[in-house]
């Protein structure tokens, strides 16, 4: 009887375990993203949906949130924030290289935060 119920304990745990490490297929998810114009939003948006798993995005200029549909499964919020800050435009936690930023249009050169 001992062994039964140290079996089904296990059992359960092991179920427990395997659910909780199921990622989301539909993420919906919105960081910060500093840009000023129509032509950041294009950029921003392309460099977003170059991240594998990305199904929608959408920045919004005077927000300045970037919204996405994505599937966690393929990438992470991580994997975006990197590729957006590659693009030349700073998140909320990852800052684009002084020579990305520089790469910008003059009309996309945002005020950075330090």
């Amino acid at each position: 009887m001992k062994n039964i119920i140290i079996t089904i304990a296990f059992l359960i745990i092991g179920l427990s375990t395997q659910a909780q490490e199921k990622k989301n297929k539909n993420l919906k998810y919105s960081t910060e993203v500093n840009g000023n114009c129509e032509q950041c939003k294009k950029r921003i948006e392309k460099a977003a949906y170059g991240v594998p798993g990305v199904k929608s995005a959408s920045w919004n200029i005077g927000t300045h949130q970037l919204s996405v549909i994505m599937n966690e499964e393929k990438s992470s919020a991580f994997d975006l924030k990197k590729a957006v800050a590659k693009a030349g435009h700073d998140t909320d936690a990852i800052k684009a290289t002084k020579e990305d930023y520089d790469n910008l249009h003059s009309c996309c050169k945002y005020d950075r935060k330090e």
